[in-house]
């Protein structure tokens, strides 16, 4: 079955940087939008950044010019760079695949990595 594995979570000071890392695998459709969510104690869970096949790429507005998501197509691997970390930030950050299988789509989640900023 599918699976997405996450690393680089941690605990960092505000204006610090972090790099978060998904890889999928597990099956063979193509992942057509690959990205990062995240949730953080009593919100809802809000799309942070995501990448589609091609390389278009969309941010919430709260990271624009601080994060940066990029993809390795051939390893099915996405990447969130985080830079000048606050504390708006601390979440639990989720990444999200859609894999299409040509006459359907279907989302999947990874396990979910903190992020905490704090000082």
């Amino acid at each position: 079955q599918v699976q997405l594995v996450e690393s680089g979570g941690g605990l960092v000071q505000p204006g610090e940087s972090l790099r978060l890392s998904c890889a999928a695998s597990g099956s063979s459709g193509t992942i057509s939008v690959m990205g990062w969510y995240r949730q953080a104690p009593g919100k809802q869970r809000e799309r942070v950044a995501v990448a589609t096949l091609g390389g278009v790429t969309h941010y919430a507005d709260s990271v624009k010019g601080r994060f940066t998501v990029s993809r390795d197509n051939a390893k099915n691997t996405v990447y969130l760079q985080m830079g000048s970390l606050k504390p708006e930030d601390t979440a639990v950050y989720y990444c999200n695949a859609a894999f299409d299988f040509g006459t359907y789509v279907e989302n999947y989640w990874g396990q979910g990595t903190q992020v905490t900023v704090s000082s």
